[in-house]
């Protein structure tokens, strides 16, 4: 029989280096559940994971779209579970790993979309941002900035039927036998490892290849690219595009958290320990193989 482990948590908390780690334990294969890796080429500001770090262990759903298009939670459904299928059906292990709370319920749960409906993720947009956009459409709208499933609801199906008032259903039985865990770890030593990975990102050459996406249509929405292309177009310095990444990152790390603690209950927790990562390794596989 297949093992399904599941790695969620926020930002930066290590999610990628501990599922090659456990994959390769198991002798399984990953599967994607990271928005922004769905994307080909964003790859520097995605932190998306490189061919060395894989580590030759398979991975699916990693640049599976174009940023010309907008890839929906739906098409990952169909596309992710279908992969999924396949390893169960072929008695492997499977590591499924991202930082996308709706991606990874929508995979495991019995989630249905209505047939007229496409459903899009805005994982990288702020409550702002998306009230923003929601007034932009309907100015007397009555929805909460707080008030997140709200807002996403709203502009999810505005874009895919043009129309403003409708609501979908969200459904929390598990379609999947599986082991949910959470890696966490103290917000100071996050926000200090955000800190580090955005210097990092534009070191290794964020804004040389913001030029080259710019254009694209989903690049604008994705954090790290969003801000560098606003000190492209003389907005905002360069060092104020930096901090713009980094606070909005830890923003986004606290909607993930909140995410996960309001829609899932069975996280099994395990504290990252930085100094020695081999510690948090041990700790979760000695936990999958009880």
């Amino acid at each position: 029989m297949s093992k399904i482990i599941v790695i969620v948590g926020p930002t930066a908390v290590g999610k990628t280096a501990l599922s090659v780690e456990v994959a390769k334990h198991l002798n399984a294969s990953i599967i994607n559940a990271d928005a922004a890796a769905i994307y080909k080429d964003a790859t520097i500001g995605t932190a998306k994971v490189t061919k060395e770090e894989m580590n030759d262990v398979p991975h699916y759903m990693i640049d599976v779209s174009s940023l010309d298009n907008i890839y929906t939670v739906k098409e990952y459904q169909e596309e992710a579970r279908s992969i999924l299928d396949r390893l169960i059906s072929e008695n492997k292990n499977v590591v499924i790993v991202g930082g996308s709370g709706l991606y990874t319920k929508a995979l495991l749960y019995d989630y249905k979309f209505n047939d007229e409906e496409e459903s899009y993720t805005y994982d990288n947009l702020t409550n702002e941002e998306l009230k923003e956009k929601v007034d932009s459409i309907y100015k007397d709208n009555n929805i909460h900035v707080n008030n997140r499933k709200r807002l996403e609801r709203f502009l999810s199906h505005y874009e895919s039927t043009g129309e403003i008032i409708r609501n979908f259903e969200e459904k929390d039985k598990p379609l999947y036998d599986f082991t949910l865990i959470g890696l966490t770890t103290t917000r100071d030593k996050l926000y200090e490892k955000i800190d580090k990975r955005v210097d990092s990102m534009i070191e290794k050459g964020l804004i040389e290849e913001v030029k080259l996406l710019k254009d694209k249509k989903k690049t604008k929405d994705l954090i790290g690219y969003k801000e560098i292309i606003e000190y492209l177009d003389n907005k905002v310095s360069l060092e104020e595009a930096i901090e713009n990444i980094k606070r909005n990152t830890k923003k986004f790390a606290k909607r993930q958290y909140t995410w996960y603690n309001n829609q899932f209950d069975n996280i099994n927790w395990f504290n990252t320990d930085y100094d020695n990562f081999n510690n948090t390794i041990n700790e979760v596989i000695n936990f999958i193989d009880k």
